[in-house]
């Protein structure tokens, strides 16, 4: 897959801009590495009833989800990496597929997830929405990659690995953050369901879509 509108750079960078770049993907790779080592690795480690809760007759569609879930966390930002595409393009593009093979498999067991959910409908539609979301936006970036539309290509896998970090928000939100204490806890899951995706996916596009706006302002006859 390819680079992100705002890619990893390839070297150090002395400018602002490059150091809060290189600044925040560590914090993405850090956030992404703890959600990993607590809540994927919680189930391998503790595989049997009493670690899967209510979680254990659905074991198999959760091993599923998580697994692919995250694998696609930690081969997303080496798709960002510019220098990676450049000097082994075989590498970016295998990890590609990977990636989009994760994404697949984690929307389908997903989907099963939300339809067999033991907390209320309303909690497993928005798991169904954000299961949706997140094939979608994969599916675009590779149809746009399939027909030679670059540029479409990277701003769609950024919005891919957005939902990707779907996971990592969730868990900041409902354990971390201080909107872990807002009570009623089933509500706020349905609201965590939500708001871990929409709202970053939102930020996103706008972001992408005043940076157009931006440039194509620039571009106009007579200005300077």
């Amino acid at each position: 897959m390819a680079s992100q509108d705002q890619a990893m750079p390839t070297a150090p960078s002395t400018s602002g801009a490059g150091l809060l770049t290189a600044a925040a993907w560590v914090l993405v790779c850090l956030l992404a590495a703890g959600f990993i080592y607590k809540y994927v690795f919680h189930y391998y480690l503790h595989f049997d009833a009493k670690g899967f809760d209510v979680y254990w007759p659905r074991r198999a569609g959760l091993l599923v989800h998580i697994s692919s879930g995250m694998v696609a966390l930690a081969i997303g930002p080496f798709q960002f990496w510019t220098g990676l595409k450049a000097k082994l393009p075989w590498v970016h593009r295998w990890m590609g597929r990977i990636y989009l093979v994760a994404v697949a498999a984690g929307s389908a067991a997903g989907l099963y997830m939300a339809a067999t959910t033991t907390f209320g409908w309303a909690f497993g539609f928005a798991l169904a929405m954000l299961a949706v979301a997140w094939a979608g936006c994969a599916g675009i970036a590779y149809t746009a990659i399939l027909n030679g539309a670059v540029a479409l290509h990277r701003r769609w896998m950024v919005r891919a690995y957005v939902v990707t970090f779907a996971f990592v928000i969730f868990r900041l939100i409902s354990d971390w953050l201080p909107t872990s204490h807002i009570k009623p806890a089933l509500d706020l899951s349905v609201a965590d369901a939500w708001g871990c995706w929409v709202i970053p996916l939102m930020i996103t596009v706008a972001i992408q879509e005043i940076g157009d706006i931006r440039r194509q302002g620039r571009r106009r006859p007579g200005r300077a």
